[in-house]
């Protein structure tokens, strides 16, 4: 009796599992990818805060005292249970008091003043929820005609910008982020005129220009449409 001989696969079917597999492994890594990075960032922002604030709490106070092993976050809560704390005193009139009393001395030193000044206004700015900054995504035309650049628009052009193109289109002040790193960049002043607003968000446009294109957000109404048109063609498939 003759042995068998075992079957042979066909280069077809081998090409068709490798490239199943790499699908796989791609899809994998589209998911873990996404999460491990922001696991890694938060993990690395707490033990960042804490080599910070653990060396300033008392001995007493930290719980590694009593404690077999560390306990990872502490700095974080303790950051911003004082940050709470801080801005609670300074919303009464002594605190009030000492924080003028404290910027009117700094305000006497001559390098001191314009970054302490500088670095107030951009957290006053950023972190006040009343305030428009960066509200809309809009396209403008950079950096010559024809070419299109995504820009966040800030305000309405002020004070000394304000007054020397007085007479001229009214402008709007506008960051121009650069890709991937959209924290940096470049404030321009461009005509109204010349603004395209988008209706994107400013977080869909932060991520265009971090993928550099790739990304690219559709309207929620057309996502919507899409979905549906998706779900029709299914069901007649069916």
């Amino acid at each position: 009796m003759s042995p068998e001989i075992p079957p042979v696969i066909e280069p077809k079917r081998r090409h068709r599992f490798a490239t199943r597999l790499r699908n796989y492994f791609l899809t994998g890594l589209v998911i873990a990818g996404p999460i491990g990075i922001t696991l890694w960032l938060t993990w690395t922002f707490i033990h960042w805060v804490d080599s910070w604030v653990k060396p300033v709490l008392p001995t007493a106070y930290s719980p590694e005292t009593y404690l077999p092993f560390s306990v990872p976050g502490l700095g974080l809560i303790v950051a911003v249970m004082v940050l709470t704390l801080l801005g609670f005193l300074a919303a009464n009139f002594l605190g009030r008091s000492l924080l003028s009393f404290g910027e009117s001395l700094v305000n006497r030193m001559p390098l001191v003043r314009n970054l302490y000044s500088g670095l107030k206004q951009i957290f006053e700015t950023v972190l006040d929820e009343r305030g428009n900054s960066f509200k809309k995504a809009a396209l403008i035309e950079y950096p010559r005609k024809g070419l299109w650049a995504v820009v966040f628009i800030s305000t309405e052009t002020r004070g000394e910008i304000a007054r020397k193109l007085e007479g001229t289109a009214e402008t709007v002040a506008v960051f121009l982020p650069t890709t991937p790193n959209p924290t940096s960049g470049f404030l321009l002043f461009v005509p109204k005129d010349e603004i395209i607003e988008l209706n994107m968000s400013v977080e869909d446009a932060a991520k265009l220009i971090i993928s550099a294109g790739l990304v690219n957000p559709e309207l929620p109404e057309i996502a919507a449409a899409q979905q549906t048109g998706k779900k029709v063609l299914e069901s007649a498939a069916v």
